[in-house]
């Protein structure tokens, strides 16, 4: 008996729900896992290069990039539960090999919730960029900022304090891209809009992901 398919809805809050249940396997392997299966799916059918990778964790990993972005050749390296500086140590294998012409980065919102310091945030930022320019000199790099959202709400000083600082970093080094998304999902009594999330309250919805997608577009083109 054929079922019928998941609403859109349901299928992403399935997806947070698998991407939680492999976060401790994850984490306990240093991402081992994760790489070598990206390793194993580039072997098997090699990337396009040149294009654009977009790496980071969770958030990355949900973004449909075939459906935001049809006409833009992407690779996605996303790795949920991962922080920065898991993308600074696996850039040499799932980011330098294919040889983008653009990165797009979103990390640092589990580094904060898990006590990270927002100084030691922006370091790794700063190490991951300078990996990435020194293999790939001519590549630009775009940055999210760390999104604000309804569980991670009471450390939300903490991720701005660690945008700022990625955000200065960007404007005095060329190649470099901030993207602030915090405007764009805040409401008007100044706190993140519920309609952006999923039953979570840290992984987005749709309407999230269209907002983040027009905000990115205007780099990649």
């Amino acid at each position: 008996m054929e079922h019928a398919p998941l609403p859109a809805r349901a299928t992403t809050l399935l997806l947070v729900v698998l991407l939680a249940l492999a976060y401790p396997l994850a984490q306990g392997s240093g991402w081992e896992p994760d790489i070598r299966e990206f390793e194993n799916q580039d072997r098997k059918n090699p990337p396009p290069q040149h294009e654009i990778v977009f790496v980071g964790s969770s958030t990355i990993v949900l973004w449909n990039l075939p459906q935001y972005f049809p006409n833009l050749k992407t690779i996605n390296r996303g790795f949920g539960g991962s922080e920065l500086a898991d993308s600074v140590r696996y850039a040499d294998r799932i980011v330098i090999p294919y040889k983008p012409r653009i990165v797009v980065l979103y990390a640092g919102d589990n580094d904060i919730a898990g006590g990270t310091s927002p100084e030691r945030v922006a370091s790794n930022f700063e190490q991951f960029a300078q990996k990435v320019q020194r293999a790939l000199p001519q590549t630009r790099i775009i940055v999210f900022s760390i999104k604000p959202s309804l569980l991670r709400w009471s450390v939300f000083e903490k991720m701005r304090s660690a945008n700022a600082m990625i955000r200065a970093y960007c404007a005095k080094h060329p190649g470099l891209t901030y993207v602030d998304v915090e405007p764009l999902m805040l409401g008007a009594d100044g706190k993140p809009k519920p309609e952006l999330f999923v039953g979570d309250g840290l992984h987005m919805t749709a309407a999230g992901y269209k907002i983040w997608t027009a905000a990115l577009l205007p780099y990649l083109q």
